[in-house]
């Protein structure tokens, strides 16, 4: 059985202007937000190198995460979640 994606998973966001400075300012799904949040944060090495889990945040994830410099995986999603529109 072939599940079918979820609509509201798939539905395009528009990021805020903080977000927008890491993934740009298009709209895309969460799916995308997640994926290319990742490709930064791999980029800048801002993963922690002894706890994968942690991010440590640059000046323009800061924005995104409330002013936190280090939040986890978890965390992350739900501090993103509040920059879609």
């Amino acid at each position: 059985m072939v599940r079918k994606p979820n609509a509201a998973f798939m539905k395009a966001l528009t990021p805020s202007a903080a977000l927008a400075k890491i993934v740009g300012s298009q709209p895309l799904p969460r799916t995308q937000v997640t994926k290319k949040l990742w490709e930064y944060i791999k980029k800048n090495n801002l993963q922690d190198v002894t706890n994968k889990r942690n991010i440590k945040a640059d000046a323009n994830l800061q924005a995104v995460f409330s002013g936190k410099s280090v939040v986890n995986m978890f965390e992350m999603t739900k501090l993103v979640n509040k920059h879609l529109s």
